[in-house]
């Protein structure tokens, strides 16, 4: 595993840290030559080579909205200390930290050395196609027009772009998105360990795992990655709290718009210091609670109205889309089942607006204040 995971890292450093030159190269191949390199890759099972996916869109996207300096952020996934050269597997393959596979998805996750990045692959090809064909225009679009928005970041789309028998028989992981890390800066915040992350999407939906035969067919260890709760309320200014609604209406607006199920909310909160912490890819910015806050406040921090937490919010995982097969299809099987059952949608078969109509309830109920707007 340790060796998988150093092959996929050397892959991912050199197609972000080397992108343009390579498609330089690429482009200055003769047609022949460039038969000959697909012809000789279809037949690799490891060690898949990556390449930028629209890195122009992404490079102008980082520049020019979240105002990214280039240096810098090729520089995250380079050692501290030197310049790696491009053939040195050794040097790339140290400079990101695998983090295993988080969830149900069976994605692996990789952080960048620094702390400001999160790489994380997209295994099921549902997902990566329906974002790469479907949802990625629109989302770079709707991020130009709503710089304030909780979407996460995706600084970068890498893929491998031509056919292997690696990809076809799943061996290693054909696209991968690299994204914002909310918890960049969190770890100087006092004792890390005080640091909650929550994985937040609405209860009230069907789990299998939980829901048939009282959970009893179902390990704890399982259970406990379905949905995160969240205790007790989030309280924060009237300001703050009506900006993060909003923010979230906008965007949930759009995923529905195209059919996105299953995001959630990842909510993060640490004790509150008087000194700022944030040192993520964004401009520095101030941990505030003031109403004239910065636009990537809740990137940054809000601090709570009785000075005891900061809270950081992102939506994660819009790459489940109702339209596609593999969704239909659970959706059949789902309302076969509850013919006989009656337990009702699970959270990746509902239609996407009930999806978003309970999300947002879901986060009314979570903050001081908004109880009444169910």
């Amino acid at each position: 595993m340790q060796g998988r995971a150093r092959r996929i890292s050397t892959k991912i450093i050199r197609a972000i840290v080397n992108g343009e030159n390579a498609e330089r190269e690429q482009k200055a191949r003769s047609l022949c030559a460039q038969l000959i390199h697909y012809i000789f890759n279809f037949f690799y099972i490891w060690n898949l080579d990556l390449k930028l996916y629209r890195g122009d869109d992404f490079l102008a996207l980082r520049r020019d909205v979240w105002h990214l300096n280039n240096g810098a952020y090729t520089q995250s996934f380079q050692p501290a200390d030197k310049s790696p050269s491009p053939a040195s597997n050794e040097q790339h393959a140290t400079t990101l930290v695998p983090m295993g596979s988080l969830g149900y998805s069976g994605s692996t996750f990789f952080e960048s050395l620094d702390g400001k990045y999160i790489v994380k692959s997209l295994d099921r090809h549902f997902e990566h196609y329906f974002f790469t064909h479907e949802l990625l225009t629109p989302y770079l679009i709707h991020m130009r027009e709503h710089p304030d928005s909780l979407l996460v970041r995706i600084t970068d789309l890498l893929q491998v772009s031509h056919t292997t028998l690696g990809g076809i028989f799943g061996t290693e992981p054909t696209h991968h998105v690299v994204m914002e890390n909310l918890l960049c800066g969190t770890r100087q915040a006092g004792d890390a360990s005080h640091c909650e992350t929550y994985d937040l999407k609405p209860k009230d939906y069907f789990f299998p795992e939980r829901d048939i035969a009282h959970g009893n067919l179902a390990s704890q260890s399982v259970k406990n990655k379905l949905v995160d709760h969240f205790p007790g309320k989030v309280q924060i200014s009237h300001e703050a709290t009506e900006e993060l609604v909003a923010l979230l209406d906008t965007d949930t607006k759009f995923l529905a718009d195209f059919n996105v199920l299953d995001y959630s909310l990842f909510l993060v909160r640490y004790p509150y210091t008087a000194e700022p912490t944030y040192a993520g890819p964004s401009q520095p910015a101030a941990q505030t609670k003031l109403a004239a806050r910065p636009i990537d406040c809740w990137r940054t921090g809000v601090i709570s109205s009785d000075e005891q937490w900061v809270y950081r919010a992102v939506l994660l995982d819009f790459f489940w889309a109702r339209h596609k097969f593999h969704a239909r299809t659970m959706s059949g099987i789902v309302g076969v089942f509850n013919i006989w059952a009656g337990q009702g949608p699970m959270t990746i078969t509902t239609e996407p607006f009930e999806y978003r109509k309970r999300f947002m309830k879901m986060v009314q109920k979570l903050l001081v204040g908004r109880e009444c707007d169910e």
